[in-house]
């Protein structure tokens, strides 16, 4: 029977002892293959880019670039390689803020190590998993926030479009081919979004659009 290829997986934490716990958990575990650990973002760039894991595990909080923001940049790179976040605890705003940019799950580091690896595994084949503190607060801030939109804040059809595949991970330039508009016709769009929105960032942007309901 031919064996299955292993999922290949990075860590990015700058806590020494948990990168190195993570290291031994993922290199000691068949069908998994660590490729690389890392301290910060701006370390883990370059090899990243050549090597290209299935599955990254990234801290929220790091020296440097916060891996919440982070969590964009890395999509633009290797928008195949799934993000998994890292945290202490719960905060809403990281946690739609990494979401936004592409994360697909977020995890608490207290989760046992068999149920991180099946969260890697998971993440893998295409779901989102989260500790079950994490997903209780994202249900209960969509509710708390779901508001109609204000008229002021409604959107053209294509700015909507736009903000669904912002949403979903895409860069300015791969959602302006799906539109089969130009990187600067996008541009403008944003400029618009953001003053229809009055806010000042992409993740910023398609989180108030999935609060009050312009996209879903």
């Amino acid at each position: 029977m031919e064996q299955l290829r292993p999922i290949r997986v990075a860590i990015v934490e700058d806590d020494t002892a948990l990168r190195e716990g993570l290291r031994m958990l993922i290199a000691g575990t068949p069908g998994y293959r660590l490729t690389g650990a890392f301290e910060s973002v701006e370390a883990s760039l370059e090899p990243l880019s050549a090597d290209g894991p299935d599955v990254l595990l990234l801290d929220i909080n790091l020296p440097g670039m916060l891996g919440s923001q982070a969590a964009g940049v890395l999509r633009e790179r290797l928008p195949r390689m799934q993000i998994l976040m890292l945290t202490i605890y719960a905060e809403q705003d990281r946690v739609f803020e990494s979401i936004c940019n592409g994360a697909c799950g977020y995890l608490l580091k207290k989760t046992p190590p068999a149920r991180l690896l099946e969260a890697i595994r998971e993440a893998h084949e295409g779901g989102s998993p989260m500790s079950p503190e994490i997903a209780r607060k994202v249900v209960t801030l969509f509710r708390k926030t779901h508001e109609p939109a204000d008229p002021q804040e409604r959107l053209t059809p294509a700015e909507v479009r736009l903000l669904r595949l912002l949403s979903e991970g895409h860069s300015y330039q791969s959602a302006g081919e799906e539109l089969h508009i130009s990187v600067n016709t996008v541009r403008n769009y944003i400029r618009n979004i953001y003053e229809k929105l009055r806010v000042h960032s992409k993740s910023e942007a398609v989180t108030k659009a999935l609060r009050t309901g312009l996209i879903s």
